[in-house]
């Protein structure tokens, strides 16, 4: 397969292969694969809200400091290729077409053998492994597609660390519907003998993941944010003080503070692991960092904030910063979200402080919910709302409507982010 080929391949998968959770398949997949994934270290990263801004920060410390690092991640905005990279560099599309090529062969014998077809996320984890191994990589940051133990990452062995971002409700038909049964799943990736660090959870995530530690010999570190201070923030980001030293982080979100204190605690087990990093690099790794789709402005006149708020816990943390940052501005709302999201939520948390409300359809994807559905639900919590055809109509409908002190704000899903990101920049 040439790289456009194999695309096709995984966009195939996607709309005919449904999510599952389990680890026989990929078992199975990766030992005929030769087991790649054996010969790598991993940072495992789990839980509901932070696990990409946790990741961006220390990718951005360790590879600073000279490390070979390699990153999975999903969604990615830009780029499809930017789900694996190592220091920096993408996945050449190449690589990515004679790694798919490699995998579909295997997957065609395995089902010729009555196996099961694996998932678009099974086959891009598969490659993933593939190329950090060829990599050579010296620690691989991963982060985990859906809850945690049975997930196609949980097949790693060589856990280092496992660290567990902000947990809360969300994927309840898969994970649970109370907070102690999704932290359980989301603490299956907690290995014996390895190192934790966990923010600090509610009560009964936390009581989970404490107990969970403890039988797998674990030693856990809670990163407590309430001991760092916000020195000076805006909406184009912040400087925090924690323990002595400040950082400057160049992402705005009141729950970056947060992030930011888990990383540096992930750093500093890190340091006592094998990849210690001095405090100028884990300055200056802050400092630089780069993860987009997170409360970031694209637009200054007038502002154009996007989110990626998806569930309830992202959406009180978008009214929270919304709240902080732009009180008494007026506000235009561009929202898409997937029908299989718990979007009424997020719509019952977010919706007042809009004075329009603009709804799209998430392009080119079976879970997205149409435009005209979601500006019907959107109704009953605001009247002020109309459908739009494409992310393009919405997008120039919103800077019609919005003076050079009012705030445009597009959430609900990261999946269009990137589309609208390009649109706004060619506008």
């Amino acid at each position: 397969m040439n790289y456009q080929e194999s695309r096709e391949y995984i966009d195939k998968i996607t709309r005919e292969i449904p999510s599952v959770l389990g680890l026989e398949h990929m078992r199975e997949l990766m030992k005929r694969l030769g087991n790649p994934q054996d010969d790598l270290k991993y940072v495992h990263v789990a839980g509901t809200n932070g696990k990409g801004s946790v990741i961006a920060f220390l990718y951005s410390v360790l590879s600073g400091a000279g490390y070979h690092i390699g990153r999975y991640v999903s969604p990615t905005l830009y780029s499809y290729r930017g789900r694996m990279e190592v220091s920096g560099s993408r996945i050449s599309r190449e690589d990515f077409a004679a790694y798919i090529t490699q995998v579909s062969d295997v997957i065609a014998a395995m089902t010729k053998d009555g196996y099961p077809h694996p998932t678009a996320f099974e086959i891009e984890t598969a490659v993933a492994f593939l190329f950090f191994k060829k990599e050579n990589c010296d620690l691989v940051l991963l982060e985990v597609g859906m809850g945690g133990n049975l997930d196609a990452t949980n097949i790693i062995k060589n856990t280092l660390l496992a660290v567990l971002v902000s947990i809360s409700m969300d994927h309840m038909s898969f994970l649970g519907n109370t907070l102690a049964q999704i932290a359980e799943k989301k603490a299956g990736i907690i290995k014996d003998g390895c190192r934790v660090v966990t923010a600090r959870q509610k009560p009964e995530a936390m009581h989970v993941i404490e107990r969970i530690s403890r039988e797998h010999g674990a030693k856990c570190t809670i990163a407590d944010a309430s001991e760092a201070e916000v020195l000076k923030e805006s909406c184009l980001g912040q400087t925090i003080r924690y323990r002595g030293e400040e950082y400057e982080i160049p992402l705005a979100g009141v729950y970056q503070k947060e992030n930011a204190v888990v990383a540096l605690n992930a750093l500093k087990v890190l340091d006592e692991l094998g990849f210690p990093t001095a405090a100028e690099q884990k300055k200056e790794g802050l400092r630089t960092v780069n993860w987009n789709g997170r409360f970031t402005v694209i637009c200054k006149k007038p502002l154009f904030v996007v989110d990626g708020a998806h569930n309830p816990a992202a959406a009180d943390m978008m009214a929270a910063s919304i709240e902080h940052y732009f009180k008494g501005k007026r506000i235009i709302y561009i929202m898409g979200v997937f029908a299989d999201k718990d979007y009424r939520s997020v719509i019952q948390k977010t919706a007042h402080f809009a004075d329009r409300i603009l709804t799209i359809q998430t392009p080119d994807n079976i879970r997205a919910l149409p435009a005209g559905e979601l500006a019907k639900t959107v109704s009953e919590y605001n009247p002020n709302v109309q459908a739009m055809d494409t992310i393009k109509d919405a997008v120039e409908e919103a800077f019609s409507l919005a003076g050079e002190q009012d705030v445009i704000i597009a959430f609900g899903s990261l999946s269009f982010i990137g589309e609208m990101t390009d649109i706004v920049e060619n506008l």
